[in-house]
């Protein structure tokens, strides 16, 4: 009974897991902007993987299967959030966002004084180069 019960629960855990890699792949073919997609490339996916390194540690179990199901869970965790939030902040300051689909632009703000700062402070560097020594 019992090899029916872990049977059963690893071919649970695979399909869900198929069906969230699946849906985060249609979702980046489907989804009208940047921040969407990104949004369809991270979640999903991350709990798709999850379920699955969940159910090999859980299958096979032994100290090194899990302490690789950690790491790999750990640094996808650490690194895929990450990599989407800088894709989405590049794609945001490179206007590749749809705007009419934002509800509220909470990085606008940021943006134009971040601008503002970084203008000022090329400006300031390019006149000291272009004074003259005697200047000084």
């Amino acid at each position: 009974m019992s090899a029916e019960w872990s049977e059963a629960i690893t071919a649970t855990f695979i399909v869900v897991a198929a069906f969230l890699c699946a849906a985060a792949g249609i979702g980046l073919l489907r989804l009208p902007d940047v921040l969407s997609r990104l949004h369809a490339a991270t979640k999903p996916q991350i709990l798709g993987l999850g379920l699955i390194i969940v159910d090999v540690a859980v299958s096979n179990v032994s100290i090194a299967t899990i302490a690789f199901a950690i790491a790999i869970l750990f640094f996808q965790g650490l690194t895929a959030p990450i990599s989407a939030h800088m894709v989405g902040r590049a794609a945001y300051r490179g206007d590749h966002v749809r705007r009419d689909l934002l509800v509220t632009d909470e990085l606008a703000d940021a943006v134009s004084r971040a601008d503002e700062r970084s203008g000022r402070g090329d400006s300031g560097d390019d006149s000291a180069s272009d004074e003259s020594p005697e200047s000084r």
